[in-house]
């Protein structure tokens, strides 16, 4: 790594992470893509069984790259947390994480990196929806499975302003890194959504970059279908623990009254009418008026209730970053 200039600016201390399973194909032309911005490069390899950590090892002429190994795999949350522990050790200021398949560039670092440098985010990563031009390669599943999951993720993180969730092109300032309960972050395709819920109960600010994905003609190791349902489970976790922490244990405001009470009106009026139209079906006889109002009404002022929250969790997206006050701001590359 790269020492500090005590008379000038700080200089910023840039480190890769790059996980690897079964990528002998690809790992050698991403890791030759990698720019002189970046100081060191972790080569995570996560107990491949076609030893890709140690072809790059005896292939691999980059005085950067230091290959690490799982002695059993751990899954791509866990190969990445393995490596930001190297970064963090050897004094990073900025990890950045790059998936060893080939479907991100690492020229596109600098950009990646610059809102981190700037002092304008804490965490940033890559957008592969913002640019609708490059959908087109895209496989369709791996597109609605992406859009499904983005607006889930928008919900358990409260990071309204971000999507593609689970898109592994990502930087983050190691000062807020270190404030992370690594070990508690799940170390499966979960990851980069879980990453997200923990910066979030920071207060951290994240952002997106657009950025373009290369797809092959390989099968994606992430299977659409499993992911929607276990995904969706966790995220129904992370939504109650965000929702408890941040408007009950943190904080208590008018969001924290609309979100309880509109979902005991909602609750209500759904019971009665369930059980209404249950005794109707039963006895044959029609509903009163005032039945069906004391069912609907409930509902309807309970979710203007959870709209109202839902606004005003939007617009409570953090603004500022907090790794200033946690390390000092960095110099941006000139």
């Amino acid at each position: 790594m790269e020492t500090r200039n005590p008379e000038g600016p700080v200089v910023p201390r840039i480190a890769a992470v790059v996980p690897v399973f079964r990528e002998r194909r690809h790992v050698g032309a991403v890791l030759a893509r990698f720019g002189p911005e970046v100081q060191r490069i972790y080569v995570v390899d996560d107990a491949c069984p076609d030893a890709t950590g140690r072809m790059v090892e005896e292939t691999c002429t980059d005085p950067r790259v230091r290959v690490l190994f799982h002695g059993e795999n751990r899954g791509v949350g866990g190969a990445t947390m393995t490596g930001y522990a190297a970064a963090l050790a050897d004094g990073a200021d900025v990890v950045v994480k790059v998936d060893g398949d080939g479907q991100m560039d690492p020229a596109l670092i600098p950009q990646l990196v610059t809102p981190i440098l700037r002092g304008e985010a804490d965490y940033v990563k890559g957008n592969r929806f913002h640019n609708l031009e490059g959908l087109g390669s895209m496989p369709t599943a791996r597109l609605f499975g992406n859009a499904v999951l983005s607006f889930v993720t928008k919900i358990s993180t409260g990071y309204w302003n971000v999507f593609d969730p689970n898109n592994g092109f990502t930087a983050i300032h190691t000062a807020v890194l270190r404030e992370l309960p690594l070990a508690r972050i799940s170390s499966g395709y979960f990851f980069e959504s879980d990453m997200l819920f923990r910066l979030n109960t920071l207060q951290a600010v994240v952002v997106d970059v657009p950025m373009r994905a290369v797809y092959r003609t390989e099968e994606s190791k992430l299977r659409v279908s499993h992911a929607l349902v276990d995904f969706s489970v966790r995220h129904a976790k992370n939504t109650m623990r965000r929702i408890v922490y941040n408007y009950y244990l943190r904080n208590f405001n008018v969001a924290s009254l609309q979100i309880l009470f509109g979902l005991l009106f909602v609750l209500f009026g759904g019971t009665f009418g369930a059980f209404a139209w249950w005794r109707s079906l039963r006895t044959g006889a029609a509903a009163t008026t005032g039945t069906v109002m004391l069912a609907a009404l409930p509902i309807l002022v309970g979710v203007q209730l959870l709209l109202a929250f839902a606004s005003y969790d939007m617009a409570s997206l953090p603004t500022r970053p907090i790794h200033a006050r946690l390390a000092g701001p960095l110099a941006p590359p000139e």
